[in-house]
């Protein structure tokens, strides 16, 4: 017979070798787990896109926090630098476009429908 590890004691009685065999069974259990489930490519393959999901949505979300600040540091300075008409006249532009979405949505498809059959030609 082959001697036990220097590290493991050697079994008093049958009940003592009963345990240490379970023992074993199970550690041997858990590492061929552990070696499924590394040889298992797509699940890997799905942990890592979730993962990496998750990354670009925080950058995202930071990106959009940067964008925000800085877009409203622009407003500061356009309200500081330019003109009082110039802001009046775009006021003017940014109120009249709200208003009128429908319209000019119908006007853009319309140039694009027009752009598309000219193309065609």
């Amino acid at each position: 017979m082959t001697q036990p590890p220097h590290d493991e004691p050697t079994a008093s009685g049958p009940e003592e070798l009963r345990e240490q065999i379970e023992h074993t069974r199970q550690e041997l259990g858990e590492t061929v787990e552990a070696l499924a489930a590394k040889t298992d490519v797509r699940a890997r393959a799905k942990e890592k896109a979730a993962e990496v999901r998750e990354q670009a949505a925080e950058v995202r979300d930071e990106v959009k926090e940067q964008a925000a600040a800085k877009a409203a540091q622009a407003g500061r300075l356009w309200q500081e630098k330019a003109p009082e008409p110039v802001r009046q006249t775009t006021a003017r532009t940014a109120r009249w476009s709200r208003d009128n979405r429908v319209l000019l949505l119908a006007g853009g498809a319309t140039l694009l429908l027009w752009l598309a059959c000219r193309r065609k030609r």
